[in-house]
């Protein structure tokens, strides 16, 4: 027995007992209550008749007392309590014996079936593995045989992939856990690592999960492998079906009647069938009616039918390569898309044809031989370069043959042993190197022959005429020479280097401008050296380096470079890093000192402009802050001492505090506007963009203009629609540029005029212009009316600091809007202004 059957053993034992030792409590506590009962039953019928039965003396003196009377009583109940107990405990004893005997017997008969189970599990072909609840420890009972595989130890059998195939213990794992998480049963049959099959079952009971592992015998096994291997061809048949399913090759599958039983998706694609089944239902043919005849006469189970055919594919001729193969139950067969093959094939010879055309064409002379040296191709111009009669050439000649007319009209170099230079021309044809030689002509010409060895025998001969590019050389050696002597008379340092960093060549005013010699300079020294020469002439130890690195770069695109260099000397250069041709370096250096002094003095004198205008706007800002203040409190004040409550002033008294309130007001204005020009040039002016209601603007503006219109004596007139709609803008700035626009109409217009406002939508744009029939402005006028302190006051009712048309201008800019004046002298004055609304904010999104 193992150790789990002990245990569960020993588990049905111990609940008998505790059972049989309950009931005894239970009778022996029921017992002593009852003894217990009677005897105070008892000692209560007692008491009341010894009371009645106490009797006196004759001189009147109680003969028990009451405490005899009650030692009496206590006596008789205990002992008529022991005598009801012990007839209790000898009736309880009796039914306790008979209650015994019949525990007794059925612990024997589950002791019984118990040895029962145990032969069952005992059984060496299954074993039984427990688990209480999801999270309880595994019990095991029984085991398998040992030659299945299993794992004799309880501790190594549930590691399934150590003793299982791997598709087996993946699909057992994933039922036991179905089994003890979602109570889902399963039968399963798997296969051991040694090929053995055995039967599993999971089942519940009691709140308990059970996997009954049974070892098959001989026919259930090979029933059981017989369903293995069922499933494994299944899968090998679905996995090959799959595979032939994204081939881009039509399959096909008949039966021994030539029909088709099944098809690749490729092959329905071919037919235009929508699924293989319509395909095998219609009997969609990929080859036609006489193909497929020649197959089923010609194919044999040892001779497969191999053949190229045509057929039409979605209305297009295809060609295919056929392969069909029959077996005893009929036959399969697949279709190869050789079109393209065949179309290359075409194209192939269309492509020679069309080289031999080009290569007729080219004035390079070109011959091809074959692997027997014989002449396959020669152009026209290997036939004007040599002069040979184009019989003799169509007949195929040797190479050989060639070269002998050739010397023989005297039209090849003239050479010390003609056999020797011959066998090693001809000699390409058993190299597969390339051969280049120059062969000059005794007609003066000189050829450059370039004979190329065929891999598969043969070669291919070129004559590259050299004459003209021997000229050219000659001129390009001169070409050089003069441009030695021009480099060495130019102003600006000159020196060239090699991709190995050494020098190539160098003129005087490079030695010069650094300072050394010529043999410190010859052609052939690295850079390193020069470097080092130069290094104690400057204060960047990095700039030569910098150079050596561009020039001795082993990158594809070598960059250039610029910069300038101070010397301790005083002399600044310019220098420049240029990549050459045949990966040399060009290093160029100007003597720039004087337009650099020159240039530090500008930039001198600018910085200290700069500082004066940063001092102003300074300034401006200081005085415009500090004038603010007590500007309010002279207009706070004003305003006190016109009301009553102060007291009554006399006539000129009131004249003079009105005139000290407008000039404070005007004085106010004025300082808010330098203050918003001072903190527009500071570039610190932000825009408080809200959504604006165009019409409500206009008449907030037209009600705060009615007493500069009054007291103008001029009429404003806002032509605009019912609905302008909304703008996304500063609304305070937006004020003051129509109220600063109006102001400047209402100063020029004439008494008596009328200023008009006409309001218009773009799109999303606010466009709106003031026009006034003032005196106007000449071209000299309107270039400078946004400049700031200019002021046009000929012409106007007063005359203002001039700062006006400016804020406008600067406010429209801040709105990334356009503003613009028409005028002429005598002709009024019209300003155009456009607004864009801009993106909505954050806030306003997010309030709407």
């Amino acid at each position: 027995m193992t150790a789990s059957k002990s245990g569960l053993w020993r588990q049905m034992t111990h609940q008998q007992g505790q059972s049989l030792r309950s009931i005894a409590r239970k009778h022996a506590v029921v017992s002593w209550r009852r003894v217990l009962a009677n005897g105070s039953a008892l000692a209560g019928l007692l008491l009341p008749a010894l009371a009645h039965a106490q009797t006196t003396d004759e001189g009147g003196t109680p003969l028990l007392t009451s405490v005899d009377m009650a030692g009496y009583a206590l006596v008789i109940g205990v002992v008529s309590a022991a005598v009801f107990s012990s007839i209790l405990l000898i009736r309880q004893r009796n039914r306790l014996e008979s209650e015994n005997r019949d525990i007794r017997s059925t612990l024997s008969d589950n002791q019984q079936k118990i040895s029962g189970y145990h032969a069952v599990i005992a059984d060496n072909s299954r074993r039984i593995v427990m688990w209480d609840g999801q999270n309880g420890k595994a019990e095991f009972l029984g085991q398998l045989p040992a030659d299945t595989g299993a794992p004799q130890s309880d501790n190594e059998f549930l590691a399934l992939g150590r003793w299982l195939k791997p598709s087996s213990a993946s699909e057992l794992e994933k039922a036991i856990e179905a089994l003890r998480s979602n109570a889902k049963t399963f039968d399963l049959v798997i296969e051991t690592q040694r090929g053995e099959v055995i039967e599993v079952q999971g089942r519940l009971s009691g709140g308990r999960a059970f996997a009954h592992f049974v070892a098959l015998n001989n026919l259930r096994a090979e029933l059981a492998e017989l369903k293995i291997e069922r499933n494994r061809l299944r899968s090998s048949i679905a996995t090959f079906e799959s595979l032939l399913d994204s081939i881009e090759q039509p399959v096909w599958q008949r039966d021994g009647d030539g029909r088709l039983t099944w098809v690749n998706q490729a092959y329905c694609e071919a037919v235009e069938a929508s699924s293989p089944d319509q395909a095998i239902q219609e009997g969609r043919e990929v080859l036609s009616s006489l193909t497929r005849e020649k197959i089923k006469a010609s194919t044999t189970p040892e001779s497969p039918f191999h053949d190229t055919v045509s057929t039409a594919v979605r209305g297009a001729r295809t060609f295919f390569d056929v392969v069909d193969i029959r077996g005893p139950g009929g036959s399969c067969g697949m279709a190869i898309d050789v079109s393209g093959t065949e179309a290359l094939r075409e194209e192939l010879a269309r492509t020679l044809k069309s080289h031999a055309e080009t290569l007729d064409h080219l004035g390079t002379p070109v011959a091809i031989f074959d692997g027997e040296r014989r002449l396959q191709f020669y152009n026209q111009a290997f036939v004007s370069l040599w002069a040979l009669e184009p019989k003799f050439l169509e007949s195929k000649p040797d190479n050989a043959e060639i070269l002998d007319r050739l010397r023989s009209a005297n039209k090849l170099p003239e050479q010390l042993s003609w056999k020797a230079w011959k066998e090693n021309t001809l000699s390409v044809y058993r190299s597969l190197e390339t051969q280049t030689d120059l062969w000059h002509l005794p007609n003066g010409q000189t050829l450059r022959v370039i004979a190329s060895a065929h891999p598969q025998g043969g070669a291919t001969w070129v004559f590259e005429n050299l004459t003209e590019q021997v000229d050219l050389e000659t001129r390009y050696n001169t070409l050089l020479q003069v441009q030695g002597e021009t480099i060495d008379h130019l102003s600006e340092g000159v020196a060239v280097f090699g991709p190995d960093g050494r020098i190539q060549l160098s003129n005087p005013a490079f030695r010069a401008l650094w300072g050394v010699t010529d043999a410190e300079t010859a052609v052939g020294t690295h850079i390193r050296t020069i470097e080092a020469t130069c290094a104690p002439s400057y204060d960047r130890p990095d700039g030569w380096k910098a150079f050596g690195k561009i020039i001795t770069s082993f990158e594809d695109e070598r960059p250039s470079s610029q910069g300038t260099l101070e010397l301790y000397s005083g002399l600044v250069l310019d220098y420049a890093v240029t990549p050459l041709p045949n990966a040399q370096t060009m290093l160029t250096f100007v003597n720039m000192t004087d337009s650099v002094r020159a240039e530090r003095a500008l930039k001198e004198k600018n910085e200290a402009l700069r500082k004066a205008d940063e001092l102003k706007n300074d300034f401006v800002q200081h005085v415009s802050y500090e004038l603010r203040s007590p500007l309010t409190n002279i207009i706070g004040f004003t305003d006190l001492l016109k009301t009553p409550t102060i007291g009554p002033l006399n006539e000129r008294q009131a004249e003079y505090v009105d005139h000290i309130s407008t000039s404070s007001s005007v004085l106010l204005t004025i300082v808010n506007d330098i203050l918003d020009l001072a903190t527009v040039d500071a570039g610190i002016m932000q825009l408080d963009y809200s959504e604006i209601d165009l019409n409500d603007l206009l008449d907030d503006v037209s009600m705060q203009m009615t007493d500069r219109l009054q007291e103008g004596g001029v009429t404003l007139e806002i032509a605009a629609a019912s609905q302008l709609g909304y703008v996304i803008a500063d609304r305070q700035r937006l004020k003051q540029i129509l109220i600063k626009l109006l102001t400047n109409a209402v100063n020029f217009a004439p008494e008596g005029s009328v200023v008009a406002m006409k309001c218009w939508r773009e799109d999303t744009d606010f466009v709106f212009s003031v026009t006034d029939k003032g005196c106007g402005m000449s071209e000299e006028m309107l270039s400078t009316v946004f400049d700031r302190f200019s002021t046009h006051g000929k012409g106007g009712k007063r005359s203002g600091p001039g700062l006006g048309l400016s804020i406008v201008q600067s406010f429209v800019n801040l709105h990334s809007g356009k503003v613009s004046i028409d005028s002429a002298p005598g002709l009024g004055t019209t300003v155009h202004c456009r607004i864009p609304s801009a993106s909505v904010p954050q806030a306003i999104a997010a309030a709407e």
